[in-house]
C-alpha cells in the first residue's frame, strides 16, 4: 500500500512538474508562430502610417522587416527549439509509465496541443490583428533576434553554401519594386471587388506615367490644326475662332518650319486693341502683326517619359509641347490634358468636338475607330492586347498583318477577331473587333 502511494505521489509531482512546464513551453511556442505571421504579414504601409503617429512598436516592427532573413531565422530557431523541447519533455515522463506506448501517446498529444494552442491558434490572430500583434510583440521578438543573431548566421551562412553547391544564388538585398507592388496590390483588391474599375484605373495609370513616353499618346502630326503665317490676317482670326482649340502652331512656307504657337487670347487682345484704336472697324486687320504676338514653340523629344513632361509643363507653366524624333522632324503635339486624361479618363469641355471611338456592333462586337489607342481601349473593355509594337488599333492590325490591309479583309490574333471596315487611302479608319 505504501509503494502504491509513493507510486502515485511521485506521479502527481511529475505530472505537475512536466504539464506546468509543458504548458509554459506551449505559450512560448505560440509566441513565436503568432510573432512570425504577424511581422511578416504586417503592411508596411500601415506601419509607416503607426509609426507617424507616434508607435515606438510599430517603428520597431518596420526595422525589424528590414532585415527579414535575420527575423524568419530567429523565429524559427526558436519556435523549434520550444517545440522539439516540450516534445521530448512529454515523451520522457510517458515513457517511464508507458514504455513504447508512451512514444505514441506523447506524439499524438503532442501534435494536437501544438497544433491547435501554438500554431493554429495565435497564427488566426495574428492574421486578423497583424499591425496591432506586431507593435505588440516587436520590442520582445528584437531582444530573441539579438540572442539568436549568431547562430542564425551559422545557419544562414549553411543554407546558401548549399543552394550555391545547386546553382541558386541568394541576393539579400534583392527587393520587389514599390511601384509593381502597390500595382498588384490594386490589381487584387479590384479582383476581390473592394476597389471599383475606375479607381482601379485612376491609381494605375498615375504609377504608369514613369513607363511610358509621349509618342504613346500624342496627337499625330496629321491630325494637327495649324495655321499658316503668310494667311490674311481675317482668315486666321476666323480659323482660330472656329478651332476647339486655344493654341495653335503656326507655319512659315512649309509645315515642319513651325515657328510659334499663336493664343486665341493673345490673338483677340491684340484685335481689342485695333479694333478701340482711332480708325475703328475691322480694316485695321490689315495692319495685324500675327508674328509679335506668337509664342516661342517648345519641343520635346519623342522618347520622353510622361511623368518627365508633366514635371517640365508645371515647371515651364506650360500646357502644349511639340513632339519631334531624333532628326528633328515633327511627329506631333501633346498636352498637359493628354497626360491628366491617362489618369483619369477623357476630359472634354463643351468646345470638344464629339469622338465617337467605339460603337456596339449587332453582333457583340465593336465598331473600333482606327486611331483609338490600344491603351485606352484596354480600360474601356478590361482587355489584354499588347501595345508594345503599336500604339493605336490600326497600327495593332498593321503590325501583325505586315502589310497595309484591304477592306473586308479579316484577321485573328491574339484571341481577338479584326476585320477592316473602311480606310483613307492607306489609314485605316473602322476595325470591327470582337473576342473569340
Amino acid at each position: 500500500m505504501d509503494e502504491i502511494n509513493l507510486f502515485l505521489n511521485q506521479f502527481n509531482m511529475n505530472l505537475w512538474f512536466n504539464g506546468i512546464a509543458i504548458f509554459v513551453l506551449l505559450i512560448i511556442s505560440a509566441f513565436f508562430s503568432g510573432s512570425e505571421t504577424a511581422l511578416t504579414g504586417a503592411s508596411k504601409a500601415i506601419l509607416r502610417s503607426l509609426t507617424d503617429k507616434g508607435s515606438n512598436g510599430a517603428k520597431k516592427a518596420l526595422q525589424l522587416r528590414e532585415q527579414n532573413e535575420k527575423l524568419i531565422g530567429s523565429l524559427l530557431l526558436g519556435n523549434n527549439l520550444i517545440n522539439i523541447l516540450a516534445a521530448a519533455l512529454a515523451t520522457n515522463f510517458l515513457t517511464q509509465y508507458y514504455q513504447e506506448g508512451g512514444v505514441v501517446i506523447a506524439t499524438v498529444i503532442m501534435t494536437l496541443l501544438i497544433l491547435i494552442f501554438s500554431e493554429v491558434l495565435p497564427k488566426t490572430y495574428a492574421i486578423t490583428n497583424p499591425e496591432t500583434a506586431a507593435s505588440k510583440v516587436a520590442h520582445l521578438v528584437n531582444f530573441f533576434v539579438i540572442v539568436f543573431a549568431p547562430i542564425v548566421t551559422a545557419i544562414r551562412s549553411v543554407v546558401r553554401a548549399i543552394l550555391w553547391t545547386v546553382g541558386i544564388k541568394i541576393d539579400p538585398n534583392q527587393k520587389v519594386l514599390a511601384a509593381d507592388e502597390i500595382a498588384g496590390t490594386i490589381a487584387l483588391h479590384h479582383s476581390e471587388g473592394s476597389v471599383e474599375k475606375d479607381a482601379r484605373d485612376r491609381l494605375l495609370g498615375a504609377l504608369d506615367l514613369g513607363d511610358r513616353a509621349v509618342d504613346e499618346i500624342m496627337m499625330h502630326r496629321s491630325q494637327i490644326e495649324m495655321i499658316d503665317a503668310d494667311s490674311p490676317p481675317d482668315e486666321i482670326l476666323s480659323q482660330c475662332l472656329n478651332s476647339p482649340y486655344t493654341r495653335l502652331p503656326i507655319f512659315q512656307k512649309d509645315p515642319e518650319n513651325v515657328i510659334g504657337i499663336l493664343h486665341a487670347k493673345d490673338l483677340l487682345k491684340e484685335v481689342d486693341k485695333l479694333v478701340r484704336g482711332n480708325n475703328p472697324g475691322l480694316k485695321n486687320l490689315e495692319n495685324l502683326d500675327i508674328l509679335s504676338i506668337i509664342m516661342k514653340p517648345y519641343f520635346v523629344p519623342d522618347t520622353t517619359t510622361l511623368d518627365e513632361q508633366m514635371q517640365q509643363f508645371l515647371k515651364r507653366k506650360s500646357h502644349f509641347a511639340l513632339v519631334v524624333d531624333e532628326y528633328g522632324t515633327l511627329r506631333g503635339l501633346i498636352t498637359l490634358e493628354d497626360i491628366l486624361e491617362e489618369i483619369v479618363g477623357q476630359i472634354a469641355d463643351e468646345h470638344d468636338l464629339p469622338q465617337e471611338q467605339l460603337l456596339q456592333s449587332s453582333d457583340g462586337s465593336l465598331i473600333v475607330d482606327g486611331n483609338m489607342s490600344i491603351r485606352d481601349l484596354n480600360r474601356e473593355k478590361d482587355w489584354q492586347l499588347p501595345d508594345d509594337e503599336a500604339n493605336t488599333i490600326a497600327g495593332l492590325v498593321i503590325h501583325e498583318a505586315q502589310t497595309i490591309p484591304i477592306v473586308g479583309q479579316v484577321f485573328s490574333f491574339n484571341g481577338f477577331r479584326y476585320e477592316v471596315v473602311s480606310k483613307e487611302k492607306n489609314r485605316l479608319t473602322q476595325i470591327k473587333v470582337k473576342k473569340l
